[in-house]
């Protein structure tokens, strides 16, 4: 019972227990829940407070965009009035400057209308001009046909038979002055040709072209010079392509041949063997390969030295070397070397005046004569045989077309062109560049110059154009215009009666006025 009773008591005690474990979680719970509730409510108040934060927030903004709002519409609505009131001001000063074109446009009409009253005016006064001038031109024709007994037809048949007779003279006249021109120019290119053939052919010409004299000791130097049985002297003609003359000439022989560089080969060779003496035909072997070396140095020389002196560069070597050959041309006693060193000058300065390419024109200018150098065996104008030998030698298009044409072998087609025919021309006409004697050319300028100072009324004469033309200046005062024109056709015709003279002469006659006063 007892065991029971302790039983008993500890379900009890265990009831208690859970009931007091119960009691107590409904407590913690109950806490929790307040807790929570707590929570929720604060969490509610700060989102409410923020709500009104951001709420307060808005409202700001909202007041500050209205505030930007209107006062970007209060400065558009400035801005819009101050460009209508530029607009206003704009359109007030064109209004005035209508205006003003109006009354000038006003102003103008009234001048016009008061011109062409004064034209109106004027051209009646020039209808009564012309027709008295019409009945003082049939007053005068009525009074010329009384005193000449003519009619108008009959002076005017009169008068045209006249002048046909002197144009029939001045016709024939100038058909003979053509035919001559003609003649004459055909002479000289037929001479031209036929010296430039002569200069690239052997043939004996003249002695002064032909030949070089070579100084001995004595005359016993002569026989060794031929040789035993003419043995010496056939064999230096034969190694040098020369003539040797041994004549009785005393202390000198005469070396003949055309070619000059053959000439100065057996020239140097000859003053070589005179001067050692020893002459035999192993020696002269020796001594004309040596001379030949040594002419050809000086060929190259004389080329280098005028591609120098006209600073022309980049010569191809044989080039050079037919430059350097022309020292020993001639053309009319011209020396081609130095024609052609001048002639790169002249083109140079020309084309710089002119503006063109100066060294193209300087270079053709120095090799425009490069086909004389050539040997006979080649055929052909030199100015086409020395623009192929330029061609195949590296020059450019330019200078290869300006030596072809500079004796229109060919048409120009540049201004480099022209200018070395120009230069060309300038250097052989020149006084002395040829076979004319500066006496004898400033002789013939001073006769042309007397004989025109010799017509009555002339002041002064000059002579102009290396003596193809003279310019007359006469008295104003004794020539009128019509005198000037008969004297010139009498000055030429007197010239042509009294002088001798190349081509033609040009007589300017010039009359000129003058009027002058002193303010005191």
């Amino acid at each position: 019972m007892e065991a029971l009773s302790n039983i008993f008591d500890l379900e009890t005690i265990v009831g208690i227990l859970g009931a007091a474990v119960a009691v107590l979680a409904i407590a913690i719970y109950g806490a929790r829940a307040k807790a929570l509730r707590r929570q929720v409510e604060e969490e509610r108040q700060r989102l409410a407070k923020e709500a009104e934060e951001q709420q307060a927030q808005l409202a700001a903004k909202e007041r500050e965009l209205t505030l930007q709002a209107k006062e970007e519409a209060l400065r558009l609505r400035s801005k819009i009035e101050e460009e209508l009131k530029q607009a206003r001001r704009e359109i007030e000063t064109q209004k005035r400057r209508l205006d003003q074109r109006e009354d000038s446009l006003d102003h103008k009409k009234a001048d016009l209308d008061s011109h062409e009253r004064a034209v109106e005016k004027r051209e009646r006064e020039l209808q009564q001009r012309e027709e008295q001038a019409e009945q003082a031109h049939s007053q005068l024709q009525a009074e010329l046909e009384r005193i000449s007994e003519m009619t108008r037809e009959q002076a005017r048949e009169v008068l045209l038979a006249r002048i046909s007779q002197e144009l029939d003279a001045d016709a024939a006249k100038l058909l003979r002055a053509s035919e001559e021109r003609v003649r004459q120019e055909a002479q000289r290119q037929a001479a031209k040709i036929v010296a430039e053939a002569i200069q690239r052919c052997a043939v004996d010409q003249t002695c002064e072209t032909t030949v070089s004299v070579v100084p001995l000791a004595s005359d016993e130097m002569k026989g060794r010079i031929i040789g035993r049985e003419g043995r010496n002297i056939r064999t230096f003609e034969q190694l040098t392509g020369v003539d040797l003359i041994v004549d009785d000439t005393p202390e000198a022989v005469v070396i003949s041949a055309f070619d000059r560089v053959r000439r100065e080969i057996a020239r140097v060779a000859l003053e070589q063997l005179v001067s050692d003496g020893r002459i035999h035909p192993g020696r002269i072997e020796e001594v004309v390969e040596n001379a030949r070396r040594t002419v050809e140095e000086r060929i190259k020389e004389a080329g280098e030295r005028a591609a120098f002196e006209t600073s022309v560069a980049g010569l191809h070597p044989e080039l050079v070397r037919l430059l350097g050959k022309l020292q020993y041309r001639t053309s009319y006693g011209q020396n081609v070397l130095a024609h052609s060193i001048e002639v790169a000058h002249l083109s140079g300065m020309i084309a710089g005046e002119l503006g063109a390419k100066v060294p193209v024109a300087r270079r053709a200018g120095l090799l425009h004569d490069l086909g004389k150098a050539l040997d006979y065996e080649r055929n052909g104008p030199h100015a086409l045989l020395g623009a192929d030998v330029a061609r195949t030698r590296g020059e450019n298009r330019e200078v290869v077309h300006a030596i072809a044409a500079h004796h229109e072998d060919v048409p120009q087609e540049s201004v480099e062109a022209w200018i070395v025919q120009s230069a060309d021309a300038i250097s052989a006409s020149r006084p002395g560049a040829r076979r004319e004697t500066l006496e004898a050319y400033l002789k013939r300028l001073q006769e042309l110059e007397d004989l025109a100072c010799g017509f009555d009324g002339v002041e002064r004469v000059f002579a102009i154009q290396a003596g193809r033309e003279i310019r007359v200046l006469v008295r104003p005062d004794r020539i009128d215009d019509l005198g000037a024109h008969r004297l010139a056709r009498a000055m030429a015709e007197r010239i042509e009666r009294d002088m001798d003279y190349p081509g033609q002469i040009r007589v300017t006659v010039i009359r000129e006025t003058r009027a002058v006063e002193y303010a005191k």
